[in-house]
């Protein structure tokens, strides 16, 4: 009997799917950040209906039918991130600082005529980084007889590696992962080859069990990079002042790249120092994506600027590459030597890159928003995209292994954004803007450890916060604009699947502070 008690029933139907991808990869794709020009980050991103930004064309494509005049803009600015991990009392914080280009854009403003019905007929184009990957993350400390060898351990156990002979089969293949390629997860089969996990012989005789060890304290690190770049085409259309319709093709080009290390130090049974060992992953996602989005703006009362607003997202149709790499090392006490064991030593690139495709779910907004005076503008927001119906597809089409964990730990996300804009000088405004997205995870939502993955950790991502503050200056011809982000969320992090493991407790931030400039002509 393994003594680690894990999630066992679910971790048995989804261990060994054929696919390492799951409801964790579909996660770090979905949805995206606040981000664009300083005037449209500074209010929250809460102008779907008052239009007239660039960066609307990425929400409601019909604001860019309200320009009337041509412009271009850039915005560029510097990224922190921080976190701040608890465990056991351990107490861990990391930060990084970057510069970025974070918006290019431009909207051609075509007039028709001042009597016609179609008044304008507008063009644009925006580059935006819709989400930005770069994160220093840390946790550990006291582990408590708790150790991801038992997961290991137990995941073999499933696979059906329950006696001596069966075990000694993997030490004794000469290329054990190939030979058990599909059939034993990975990382189980490199905890066998060295020694972190074992079917030991106590006093001459072989225990009855697959054998972990216990976990003295752990420490885990991750640094990651890369981010979703967005290429916005749009055409959008004003008709007599009163109904803007438009329309905006996505293009999406993602880069994101992973390195974790996760070291255990190891105790026997007696409770005496027993070496230890760590684990690195190497990990890569590479793609590409494509979606559209329809818009309709109106202003339903003739002599008010009250607007409403409609936009529909289809899914984001990607391809996605992803590869890996993995080196586990021990100096297991126990064994008496050191072992160390990397996969592409032994599996060549087409046993550690897979393709594959990811459709994210459609997506609603709703949108509202007006003018006080010529002096105050006003916004609010509402969006939402039901994330348990992203589909994890192979390239021919088929469902994956994994598209159960998708369906069963993701749920429906609801985004609320309000923002505000007051000019206090004929040439001068200032800006706030709120806003909330609730979580993506369910609350038992967990990653079992895949046939083919090297990482066991995962990260439950909470309700996230954000609150924006900007300035603003418009010329006649140019303008500039200043905004400051402060995102803020929570989240739960596990090192290994196993129930008895306390949550890392994580408070995440990033600090943005965007510049704008631009020209009307």
């Amino acid at each position: 009997m393994i003594k680690k008690g894990m999630l066992a029933a679910c971790t048995l139907a989804l261990a060994m799917a054929a696919n390492a991808q799951n409801a964790y990869d579909a996660e770090r794709v979905l949805g995206n950040e606040l981000n664009g020009t300083a005037r449209f980050v500074g209010m929250g991103g809460a102008m779907s209906a008052l239009g007239g930004d660039i960066s609307v064309m990425g929400t409601n494509p019909a604001g860019i039918g309200i320009f009337r005049r041509n412009d271009a803009s850039i915005s560029f600015g510097l990224n922190s991130t921080g976190t701040e991990s608890r465990f056991n009392g351990t107490l861990m914080k990391e930060d990084k600082t970057r510069a970025s280009l974070d918006q290019l854009g431009f909207v051609y403003a075509h007039k028709i005529g001042n009597t016609t019905s179609l008044r304008y007929v507008n063009f644009g184009f925006n580059y935006h980084k819709s989400k930005n990957f770069n994160r220093l993350f840390s946790a550990g400390g006291q582990l408590d007889g708790l150790s991801q060898s038992w997961q290991l351990a137990q995941e073999l156990d499933y696979a059906g590696v329950n006696s001596v002979s069966s075990f000694d089969d993997i030490i004794a293949a000469q290329n054990p992962y190939k030979q058990y390629w599909n059939q034993y997860p990975v990382l189980s089969v490199m905890g066998v080859t060295t020694g972190v996990v074992d079917w030991p012989v106590i006093d001459g005789v072989a225990v009855t069990e697959l054998w972990g060890w216990d976990g003295y304290s752990n420490n885990f690190y991750s640094e990651e990079k890369g981010g979703i770049s967005q290429y916005d085409f749009n055409l959008s259309f004003n008709i007599e002042d009163r109904i803007y319709i438009g329309a905006t093709l996505g293009v999406y080009d993602l880069n994101y790249s992973r390195y974790s290390s996760y070291t255990e130090d190891l105790n026997d049974d007696f409770g005496e120092a027993n070496g230890g060992y760590t684990l690195e992953n190497y990990y890569r996602l590479e793609g590409s994506g494509v979606d559209f989005k329809l818009g309709i703006i109106a202003r339903p009362f003739e002599d008010s600027p009250f607007r409403l607003g409609l936009a529909v997202h289809t899914p984001t149709w990607y391809e996605l590459t992803e590869s890996y790499n993995a080196t586990l090392s021990s100096d297991i006490l126990a064994h008496g030597s050191p072992y160390s064991q990397t996969l592409s030593d032994d599996l060549d690139a087409s046993y550690l890159t897979y393709d594959y495709k990811m459709n994210t779910p459609w997506k609603f907004n709703l949108s509202a928003g007006t003018t006080l005076g010529g002096l105050v503008a006003v916004g609010a927001e509402y969006e939402y995209a039901d994330y348990s119906s992203t589909s994890l597809l192979d390239m021919e089409g088929y469902e994956l292994g994994g598209q159960p964990s998708v369906e069963e730990f993701l749920r429906g996300v609801h985004t609320f954004r309000v923002g505000m804009e007051a000019r206090f000088a004929p040439q001068f405004s200032v800006r706030a803007g709120y806003n909330y997205t609730s979580a993506i995870f369910n609350d038992d939502a967990y990653a079992a450890l895949a046939s083919y993955r090297t990482t066991t950790d995962f990260n439950n991502v909470k309700a996230r916060n954000t609150f924006t503050f900007g300035l603003g200056y418009s010329g006649s011809t140019i303008y500039a604009d200043l905004a400051y982000k402060y995102d803020m969320y929570k989240s739960d992090f596990y090192a290994f699947d196993d129930i008895a493991l306390p949550k890392t407790e994580v408070d995440n931030s990033r600090h943005q502070l965007l510049f704008t400039l631009g020209a009307r002509f």
